[in-house]
This record gives C-alpha cells, structure tokens and sequence, in this order.
C-alpha cells in the first residue's frame, strides 16, 4: 500500500532483518511479554516456583488466539536518525487502536533493545480481509502512514499462513 514511500532495502546489507532474527525477536517478546492474556492466575504462577516477577504463558490462551490458523504480517521498521522516540510516540498511541480493530486476534510492537530505532510488528488477523480493514481505518491513516512512515529510514513487511496442529484446526497448505 504505501511501500512505495520506503526504499526497499539491499538484500545484501549486513543490517537488514532477516525473517529468522525476526522470529527470533517475536518468540522473546510473546515468551517475555506481561500480557494477562499470557499469564496463568496468580495461584498457578506461585505453585509453579519461578523466579518472582516472571510468568508463564498459558498454552491455552495462546491457543484459542491462534485457533482457525489466520493471516500473521510481521513488519520491522527502522526509524531515520534521530526520530526514533517520536515513532516510539506514535506507536504507543496507535497500538490500543490497533489492537481493537475488528479481525484482529493477536497485535504486538516491540522496540529494538540493541538498536532502539528498530521496531518489530508481529500482527495476527482472522483473514486477508481483516487486514485490508485494518489499514483503511482512520488511525492506520493517520498515525501510521501520515504521521510515521515518513520518519522511517526502513520498512519491511512479510506475510506468513500459521501452521497449527490438526487439533487447532490447521487448514494451510502441508
């Protein structure tokens, strides 16, 4: 949609994502993330001796989100020197929409640790359709292609079909 706005990068730069780092970078935040739909009630958690302030992603939460499979688009972005808070900012504001949006199952940004320009998307919607949905609302016009995407140095975008156990109802290509 507004690709054209951000040279696409050289395959050959050092610097440039690769969908394994991505991956990566995705299984730690969802491992890592402090998300109520991820974490098992307090008496569990205290019954299962971990190290205070840690939790553990409940399975089966994580199953019903991914249940019936879905579109998942995972997006990282590089922010132009010097504009990396204010996309922090934008972020911020756009990610409750986001996660609000009509065939959305699953929204998550995380900020490089490393390089804090670098953000990483990891989006999980019900089908194709949802997705299209989601970029004609208001906030993704706004936020995201008026307000950020000019601040991007970088901007990769890849679309994936999620492989499930047959259990969960996985109909993608075997």
């Amino acid at each position: 949609m507004m690709d054209s706005i951000i040279p696409k990068p050289d395959p050959r730069d050092s610097d440039v994502f690769t969908r394994r780092s991505a991956f990566a970078v995705v299984g730690a935040i969802v491992a890592m993330a402090n998300v109520t739909a991820f974490a098992l009630p307090a008496t569990a958690q205290s019954q299962s001796r971990q190290p205070e302030g840690t939790s553990t992603m409940n399975q089966s939460a994580v199953n019903e989100i991914v249940r019936g499979g879905g579109l998942l688009v995972v997006a990282q972005w590089e922010a132009k020197e010097g504009q990396a808070d204010t996309v922090a900012g934008i972020l911020r504001r756009f990610l409750p929409k986001a996660q609000n949006d009509p065939g959305v199952k699953l929204f998550l940004i995380g900020r490089g640790k490393d390089n804090p320009a670098q953000f990483l998307f990891y989006e999980l919607f019900v089908d194709e359709a949802a997705l299209a949905a989601h970029q004609t609302t208001e906030h993704f016009k706004s936020l995201i292609a008026g307000e950020a995407l000019p601040l991007l140095s970088k901007r990769e975008r890849a679309q994936y079909s999620l492989l499930l156990s047959p259990a969960l109802g996985d109909a993608g290509p075997g």
